[in-house]
């Protein structure tokens, strides 16, 4: 049977149009069936690269026995996550999203509330569940547990949400956040309101950040070639044809926002365990923003756009803080004005939509060079 021939550039895109073509052409259903594993064989480098690029980046750490710039790497795995959790569901879908921080406002507090003392929990989180205020885990068990809160979540919003489509859809993720952050902001005896929360068990080891960035780069991958991706990616490039084949757009979606959010919500409690604080406002505009810029700068529609964004802004971002934490020069001190992040960040994103508005990475994917994967 004769296939689309795929766009240039993304071997997913490529299967999911061969996927609504097929199907809306009527061929038969075992025909139809898309390669699953043949996709699989044929995109797996991709996560795989990228994982090796944060283990490089981990073991370069290391090996400077460096704190500060320990931590730093930290926030660059918590952001990755963050920023392929977003992927999953923009990238995806098509959709933007203003909200899913919101989730890892779910996730890290989830977090706080499973590890925290309890003796320090009765103290200041008094409205909590008598079995919660008793309940201390592991970091890495609360994680998981914050991942299905956050999807769970994911859900009971999207079931809402995802039959919206275009800025309605967009404006409403931006009124999840708001409720979101209202409700943490006012709800003292369970959220400490605009209270930090502290006590949480503060996590130095790189280990962990770097494995969650490795899993949620392949729950990303896994999604994208599944079934449920391509149908979802083949509703984004062709929603009228999508449709007319019988793609099942606002379930599509949901799927992909639930594990978004569950993704999201994985960053937010190591976010929480890399800092041993969590406020509401920690996780609103400003976080949004950041991420969002990342994304969009990487490429929306490439994982491999999403993980360079993060690299290359939060390198940025770095070199930006220690301007402006002054450098000495001779006898006097060079230092940038205060906020020069956020407006250099505005000016890349600007730039970036002006001269690529598909970002660095465009749809492409990193891989290996045809030639030397046929040898």
């Amino acid at each position: 049977m004769p296939r689309a021939a795929p766009r240039k550039g993304s071997d997913f895109r490529g299967v999911a149009a061969s996927l609504t073509n097929s199907t809306a052409a009527g061929a038969p259903a075992a025909e139809r069936k898309p390669a699953r594993f043949a996709l699989a064989r044929r995109t797996i480098l991709t996560p795989v690269l990228l994982s090796l690029l944060l283990l490089a980046i981990a073991l370069i750490t290391v090996m400077t026995g460096s704190r500060p710039f320990n931590q730093t790497v930290i926030d660059v795995f918590v952001r990755v996550i963050l920023v392929v959790g977003l992927y999953i569901f923009i990238g995806n879908s098509g959709v933007l999203s203003f909200g899913h921080i919101g989730f890892t406002c779910l996730g890290a507090y989830a977090a706080a509330w499973l590890t925290i003392n309890p003796m320090m929990k009765r103290g200041s989180l008094p409205g909590l569940p008598e079995w919660l205020l008793a309940t201390r885990l592991p970091y890495w068990q609360s994680a998981t547990l914050a991942a299905l809160f956050a999807a769970l979540a994911a859900l009971i919003f999207g079931r809402v949400l995802m039959r919206l489509s275009g800025i309605a859809a967009s404006i409403a993720t931006f009124a999840m956040l708001a409720m979101i952050n209202t409700i943490y902001s006012n709800w003292e005896s369970v959220t400490g309101a605009t209270s930090s929360v502290v006590g949480i068990p503060i996590v130095r080891v790189i280990w962990p950040y770097l494995i969650g960035a490795v899993v949620a780069i392949f729950i990303a991958w896994a999604h994208a070639i599944s079934r449920s991706g391509l149908a979802l990616r083949a509703a984004r490039d062709e929603p009228t044809a999508a449709a007319a084949s019988g793609i099942d757009i606002p379930r599509e979606r949901l799927v992909a926002f639930v594990i978004s959010g569950a993704v999201m919500g994985l960053g937010g409690a190591l976010m929480a365990h890399s800092i041993g604080v969590v406020t509401p406002d920690t996780f609103y505009l400003g976080l949004t923003f950041i991420t969002l810029s990342m994304l969009v700068v990487g490429g929306m529609g490439s994982l491999s756009g999403g993980v360079v964004g993060v690299v290359l802004l939060s390198a940025l971002i770095q070199a930006l803080r220690w301007l402006e934490a002054g450098v000495s020069l001779g006898e006097s001190t060079f230092a940038l004005p205060k906020g020069v992040q956020e407006i250099a960040l505005g000016v890349i994103m600007i730039v970036i939509l002006a001269l690529r508005p598909s970002g660095l990475m465009g749809n492409r994917e990193i891989t290996l060079p045809r030639s030397s994967r046929n040898k």
